[in-house]
């Protein structure tokens, strides 16, 4: 690498430090690849591009988006697994990919720890409750008992009673004491399409994929799944405000095919770093419903999702979901 190119990248990683940009001088000599299981356009798929462009600014190599949806991510996860483990591939993950998937199928072509090397994660993504502008309920509270008092008749439009926005309707269902009837959607679009025309009162998805149709009023946000309010919807209730304690998020992670390089793990977790920590970039996350996640090595990375797996096989048990 020449002087300049090291000039060049301590400009665009300032907080970096000149002992990670020396770790690999040698990498990347070629594109790098993130693969997803998610479409082009979906809330993954955009804040992955925003930044693999930032990462690309720093490295001098292009990263080249490879969408491999389908299969609630089995398609993509498996694509990943069986990449090279040679620094160039990476898998650019949600929360059902790497956790739930393991408790909602009864089998995986893919082993979610034993595959993958955890890098970083990206960001934590909240979910919304929200319902239609016709919808008679001005809140959650008023949603809820609407559906006490009409057992099973309240829709709401999730990814599925087994994914993660399926899962949270019937957490906060089961708390509250009520039933809903799951209307499953496979493309967040055609949800809130619905949900606009007014055929399906209820809807519960990434705060990503609300974002626009809150702003302009098509939908209304009735709480948000964090234990706290969101920067971006301060007027939005949380879900610990109804029920303590509560705190329910998605995430974007990074990850590698197991026996990636560790030197290339810890140089990729520390430009993803410097990254995450320049102040345009929280910000733009935050607009796309992401909540940016500045400090977080490799190792605490790793406990995280220990803790996450623990967390969501409590939460499976308890909305005694089978795998299928």
């Amino acid at each position: 690498m020449q002087r300049r190119d090291f000039a060049r990248a301590a400009m665009l990683f300032p907080l970096a430090g000149s002992g990670l940009l020396r770790a690999q001088p040698d990498w990347p000599q070629r594109p790098v690849k993130f693969i997803l299981s998610q479409p082009a356009g979906s809330g993954p798929d955009i804040l992955a591009r925003y930044v693999a462009d930032r990462l690309t600014r720093g490295w001098g190599q292009p990263i080249v988006i490879d969408n491999k949806p389908g299969g609630q991510n089995v398609i993509g996860a498996l694509a990943a697994a069986r990449s090279p483990a040679d620094g160039y591939t990476f898998y650019y993950a949600t929360t059902a990919a790497m956790v739930t998937n393991a408790y909602t199928f009864k089998a995986l072509p893919y082993d979610p720890v034993k595959d993958f090397a955890p890098v970083r994660l990206v960001g934590r993504s909240p979910f919304v409750i929200a319902a239609a502008a016709s919808f008679p309920a001005r809140n959650l509270k008023e949603a809820l008992a609407l559906a006490k008092a009409q057992p099973g008749s309240i829709a709401i439009a999730t990814e599925g009673p087994k994914t993660f926005s399926g899962m949270l309707a019937d957490s906060v269902a089961g708390m509250a004491g009520v039933r809903f009837n799951h209307v499953p959607y496979t493309k967040a679009p055609d949800a809130l399409q619905d949900v606009i025309g007014g055929r399906v009162p209820l809807v519960c998805l990434p705060d990503a994929a609300l974002t626009a149709y809150l702003k302009s009023g098509q939908v209304r946000a009735l709480a948000v799944s964090t234990a706290k309010r969101q920067p971006g919807m301060p007027d939005v209730p949380s879900l610990s405000e109804t029920f303590a304690g509560f705190d329910y998020s998605g995430w974007n992670g990074l990850f590698a095919p197991a026996g990636t390089p560790p030197d290339v793990i810890a140089r990729v977790n520390r430009d993803l770093e410097a990254v995450l920590q320049q102040p345009e970039v929280v910000q733009r996350l935050e607009t796309l419903g992401s909540q940016a996640e500045p400090r977080m090595s490799v190792a605490e990375f790793e406990s995280f999702m220990r803790g996450e797996r623990e967390r969501w096989v409590k939460l499976v048990k308890q909305l005694d979901i089978q795998p299928e």
